[in-house]
Parts: structure tokens; C-alpha cells; sequence
């Protein structure tokens, strides 16, 4: 009997990584390895959904150390995928976002990241040069919206890094790396958002040119009652592409999730940019231009 291939992913106490953890380990075809950024969602991991999990926070480098090398020992030394998940938004307007918010977005969103993936290429380099790397992007990896600056700036920052490790490892290798375009899709992000702003934003938004805005839309969306975004998808949709990324003989650079993800790649394409701008801001309800800041 075949072994059951490795798979490490991150981020994985709810949402998107906890339904790929809990699909995959339930196929029987994957060995999972499901890790979380706090001990309590770690030993519910293992005592709730009985799936192996380790302490992985994506702001504490010692974690990816001490997390990647734990689950190495448990397989050998082996890796047959990675799927980078965990992440955080910090919303605002760019001319709002301190420089202290935008380094601290990108240690968890990124620099965390590349730190993993580092250590997966090295392991699947050492393995005969095979495996597969996904990480979870986004349309705003794509296309920037207007309050998104620091969140959309980091998976831009992360579609460079795909592209770029993809070019790398097909000159040498067979491990293949894919980004899938994740749409508005039903998760905690925005509930865990919510102390970023408290920090960041909020005490200046009494000062902000965006104060109305702050105030009418982007507080009410914020903490006011759940509701669904136009497009939104359960994180089944998302599993549903990790597993064709993981699955396909030939896998795409990327996969679009939701069809906003779809739209609005497209509409960037063929729109010039002056029409594409009026898209985007009246999908913020920034539209028209200066006549819904103020009271």
C-alpha cells in the first residue's frame, strides 16, 4: 500500500485551513500536518479533529523553526506540499496606515511565509527535487481596492514571489508552485481584523479625510452584523482548488476561486485604466469621486 503523502499547512484553528486540513486528512490519501499560531488551537487540533498540529506563528521565526523541524521529524525528513494559509488584514487608507502597521502586516503575511517556503524547498530539493508549494492568495494580490492598501500590498508582494520561485525551480526541479486567487470567501478574517485597526487606525480617524467614510461604511462593515459579500463562497470552494492544484500533473500557475476573483482580473485586463478605477470605487462606495468622504 502506498504511503499517504505529507502535507503541512498553516493557519489551519478556522476557515480556509482548517477545512482544507480536515478534507484532506478525511480523503485517507494525505498525511496532514495541520498547524496553528496558538497552543490551544493546537491541542484542539489534535484532541477535536485528531489531526497532528504544531505551533506555527507566522510573527515569531522561532515557531517556523521549531514547528517546520517537529514536523520533519515525524515524516522522515520528507514534504511532499506545502499549503501557506494563515494571514491577517489590517484595513485603512494608505495615507492612514503608519509605517510601523505596514511592517508588522508584512512579517505575518509574507516575510513568515517566505521563511516556510524557504525551508520546504530546501527539504523537497533534498528529496530528488519534488513537491508541490501553494499559497493562498488573493483578487487583491491582482487588483488593489481602495481601503486595502497594506493587506493587497502584501499579496502583490506574494504573486511576485510565486512567479519568481516558480520560474527558479522549473529550471532544475519538479516541484511546482501555485497561487490560488482567493475571492470573497466565508472566514474570520474580518472578525480577526478587527484588533489591527483598534491599534493602527482607529485613533486616527478623527483626523482622517476618510472620517466619514470610516464612520458610515467601513465601521458598520467592521463590527456591525455578518454579511455576505457579493460572490461569497464557503472555504470548501478554496479546497476544492488546493486539491486540484495538489492533484493536476500539470498545474496552473494560479487559480481563481469565486467569480468576483474572475471579474475582476478580467475587467483589468480589457478596461483602461480611468474606467477600471470607476469600477473599483464604486464597488468601495467611493463613487463619485470626493462626494462621499464628507457629510
Amino acid at each position: 500500500m502506498a504511503r499517504a503523502r505529507t502535507i503541512l499547512i498553516t493557519g489551519c484553528s478556522s476557515g480556509i485551513g482548517l477545512d482544507a486540513a480536515r478534507t484532506l486528512h478525511a480523503s485517507g490519501e494525505w498525511r496532514v500536518f495541520a498547524c496553528c499560531r496558538k497552543e490551544e488551537d493546537v491541542d484542539a487540533m489534535r484532541a477535536r479533529h485528531g489531526i497532528e498540529s504544531f505551533l506555527i506563528d507566522y510573527s515569531k521565526p522561532e515557531t517556523i523553526e521549531r514547528g517546520f523541524e517537529d514536523v520533519m521529524r515525524e515524516t522522515g525528513g520528507t514534504l511532499d506540499a506545502l499549503f501557506n494559509n494563515g494571514a491577517h488584514g489590517s484595513g485603512g487608507a494608505a495615507e492612514d496606515i503608519p509605517t510601523d502597521a505596514l511592517r508588522a502586516i508584512f512579517e505575518v503575511n509574507f516575510f513568515g511565509w517566505h521563511d516556510l517556503t524557504r525551508r520546504a524547498v530546501k527539504a523537497m530539493r533534498a528529496q530528488g527535487g519534488r513537491g508541490r508549494i501553494v499559497q493562498c492568495s488573493s483578487i487583491l494580490g491582482n487588483v488593489v481596492m481602495p481601503m486595502r492598501m497594506a493587506y493587497s500590498a502584501t499579496k502583490f508582494a506574494l504573486e511576485a514571489h510565486c512567479d519568481a520561485l516558480r520560474l527558479e525551480l522549473s529550471h532544475d526541479t519538479d516541484i511546482k508552485v501555485i497561487s490560488l486567487n482567493v475571492g470573497p470567501i466565508r472566514t474570520k478574517i474580518r472578525e480577526n481584523s478587527r484588533a489591527h485597526f483598534e491599534r493602527w487606525i482607529a485613533p486616527l480617524v478623527e483626523v482622517s479625510a476618510f472620517r466619514s467614510f470610516y464612520e458610515k461604511k467601513f465601521v458598520p462593515r467592521l463590527y456591525g452584523p455578518y454579511k455576505k459579500d457579493m460572490g461569497e463562497l464557503e472555504p470548501s470552494a478554496v479546497t476544492a482548488k488546493l486539491t486540484l492544484a495538489l492533484d493536476a500533473r500539470r498545474p496552473a500557475p494560479r487559480y481563481s476561486v469565486t467569480w468576483p476573483t474572475h471579474a475582476f482580473m478580467f475587467l483589468k485586463r480589457i478596461l483602461p485604466g480611468w474606467a477600471f478605477d470607476q469600477v473599483t470605487l464604486r464597488a468601495m462606495g467611493l463613487w463619485p469621486a470626493a462626494k462621499k468622504l464628507h457629510p
